[in-house]
C-alpha cells in the first residue's frame, strides 16, 4: 500500500481566500496543507443562531457572481441558495427620515432625496466631457467635480462606507472602482462609459445572495471538502527559506503549544495583509515593508432581535444607510428577515447595524454593552422602535476591511515585484483585487492555477 502523498503547497490563512485557494488546488490534484489559527475557518464569516434569529457576524449576504455560482454548484449546495428580491428598495437617511434611493434614470431625475441642481448635474454628465486629472484621485474629489457635494454626501460616501467602510477622501478612484474611472478616461463620461459599455445589455448587477443557513454555509462546505488537509488552531509561527538544497520554504507551525517545522515546495499566502508583514520580514523586508502599507478599518457589528409589534415603520427592503451629516455613530443597518427566509422566528423581526469605519474608529473604543445600546438607540428613532430587543448580538473587528486608498495600486504592485524574486511564494486575499466574496473566490483560483503551473515547471 502506498503512503499518502506529502503535502507541497501550504497555504496560509482559513478564510474564504485560503479555503477557495485550498480546495481549488485539491481539485488540480496538488497535495495542500491549509493552517488557519482559529478553531473555526471562515475568517469574518460567521453565522450565529441565537433564540429563533440567525445573525452575521461578518458579510450577510455575497453578490452571485459567475466564479462564485459555480463553485456553489461544484460543491453541490446551490438548492441552499437563496436570492433576495432585486426590487427591495434601499433606504438613504436624511433629515431624519428614511428616503427610498432611486435605482432606475427615471427614479434619480424625479427623486426628492436631491436638489433639482443635483438631479441636473446626473442629467447633464453625458453632455460634458470630464478630464480626470493626471494624478490618482479621490472617489470624493471625483464625485464632487463630476456631480457635487449633495450627491457626495447623500449617495456615494454612505455607498462608500456600506461598502468598505471606508473615507471616501481617502479612498482611491482607480483602486476601489476602477470601472468609474476607466470609462472616464476612454469616453468622458461615467454614464456614456456605461452605456457604450453595454451594461444594461449585460442583465444588470448580480444578483444579491445568501444560504438558508447563513453566508457560513460556503467556508463550512469548502472546510468539509478539505478535510483532514485543513489544520485549524494551527498558527504559523515563521516563514524562512528552507534550507535544504531542493529549495521551498520551512513552516514553523504552533498547534496546542507544540511547534513542528515543515518543508514546502510552494507557499500561498492568505494571511490580512499585517499578519503577513510580520511572517515574511525574515524572507525579505521590501516585500514586509509593502504589505504594512495596507491600512485597514475597524467596524463593530451589532444584530438585533425585535417582535414586529414593536416596529412602527414598514420592514419591507434592504435596509438603510446613514450619512455622516445625519450625525449617528451607525453607518447603515441591514433588514435580514426581509431579505432572506430563516432569520428571525415567528412574528419576529432581525435586524443587523455596523458603526465605526475609517472615518470614525473611536466607536469601537465604546464597551460592547455601549456601543449595542447606542446603536440599537438610534435605530429606535428611526425605525419608531419601542422596548428592548428581545435579542442582541455584538461583535468588534478592530481589522475588519482592507482599505484601497490613495497609492493602493502601487502597494500591491510593490508586493508582486518583491515576491516576484521569491519563486514559489503565492498571495491570495481581500487587499489585492477586491473585498467581495466574488472577487476574492476569483483571485483564489487564479493563485492556485498559478502554484500548480509553477510545480509543473
Amino acid at each position: 500500500m502506498n503512503a499518502p502523498a506529502k503535502p507541497s503547497v501550504a497555504v496560509l490563512g482559513g478564510g474564504i481566500s485560503g479555503l477557495a485557494c485550498a480546495y481549488r488546488l485539491e481539485t488540480l490534484g496538488t497535495h495542500v496543507a491549509l493552517f488557519e489559527a482559529a478553531d473555526m475557518p471562515g475568517g469574518l464569516i460567521g453565522t450565529v443562531e441565537k433564540d429563533g434569529f440567525l445573525f452575521e457576524s461578518g458579510p450577510q449576504s455575497f453578490q452571485g457572481v459567475p466564479a462564485l455560482l459555480d463553485l456553489i454548484r461544484e460543491l453541490g449546495i446551490e438548492g441552499e441558495l437563496c436570492r433576495a428580491d432585486p426590487r427591495a428598495p434601499r433606504f438613504i437617511l436624511r433629515r431624519g427620515r428614511l428616503r427610498e434611493i432611486p435605482m432606475s434614470p427615471q427614479g434619480i431625475l424625479t427623486t426628492p432625496l436631491l436638489s433639482a441642481r443635483s438631479r441636473w448635474k446626473i442629467a447633464s454628465e453625458p453632455l460634458r466631457r470630464g478630464r480626470p486629472p493626471v494624478a490618482e484621485e479621490s472617489v470624493a474629489d471625483f464625485v464632487r467635480r463630476k456631480f457635487g457635494h449633495e450627491i457626495l454626501e447623500y449617495l456615494v460616501a454612505p455607498f462608500v462606507s456600506g461598502v468598505y467602510a471606508g473615507d471616501p477622501e481617502k479612498l482611491s478612484l482607480r483602486a476601489a472602482f476602477p470601472t468609474l474611472d476607466e470609462w472616464e478616461r476612454n469616453y468622458g463620461s461615467v454614464l456614456r462609459g456605461a452605456i457604450k459599455s453595454g451594461i444594461k445589455e449585460k442583465g444588470g448587477p448580480p444578483p444579491l445572495c445568501s444560504f438558508r443557513r447563513g453566508v457560513n454555509t460556503l467556508p463550512r462546505v469548502l472546510a468539509e471538502k478539505l478535510g483532514d488537509h485543513l489544520h485549524t488552531g494551527a498558527r504559523v509561527a515563521s516563514v524562512g527559506r528552507a534550507t535544504s538544497s531542493a529549495g521551498g520554504f520551512d513552516i514553523c507551525v504552533s498547534r496546542e503549544g507544540q511547534n513542528q517545522t515543515t518543508t514546502f515546495q510552494a507557499v500561498v499566502v492568505a494571511l490580512p495583509a499585517y499578519v503577513a508583514a510580520h511572517l515574511l520580514g525574515a524572507i525579505s523586508p521590501p516585500l514586509a515593508h509593502a504589505l504594512s502599507g495596507i491600512a485597514y478599518a475597524p467596524v463593530g457589528v451589532v444584530g438585533s432581535g425585535y417582535y414586529a409589534r414593536q416596529i412602527g415603520l414598514p420592514v419591507d427592503g434592504f435596509g438603510f444607510l446613514i450619512p455622516r451629516a445625519e450625525k449617528h455613530l451607525t453607518l447603515g443597518t441591514v433588514w435580514n428577515s426581509s431579505l432572506f427566509p430563516g432569520r428571525a422566528r415567528e412574528g419576529s423581526v432581525a435586524i443587523t447595524s455596523f458603526a465605526g469605519g475609517a472615518a470614525n474608529p473611536e466607536v469601537l473604543e465604546m464597551p460592547e454593552g455601549e456601543m449595542a445600546a447606542a446603536v440599537q438607540n438610534e435605530n429606535a428613532r428611526i425605525m419608531q422602535i419601542t422596548g428592548p430587543p428581545a435579542v442582541t448580538a455584538v461583535w468588534k473587528h478592530a481589522k475588519a476591511l482592507p482599505q484601497y486608498n490613495l497609492g493602493h495600486g502601487h502597494i500591491v504592485e510593490a508586493i508582486r515585484e518583491s515576491s516576484r524574486d521569491i519563486p514559489g511564494l503565492f498571495f491570495s486575499g481581500n487587499y489585492l483585487e477586491g473585498p467581495a466574496l466574488g472577487k476574492c473566490v476569483e483571485r483564489a483560483f487564479a493563485t492556485a492555477d498559478s502554484v500548480r503551473a509553477f510545480l509543473q515547471s
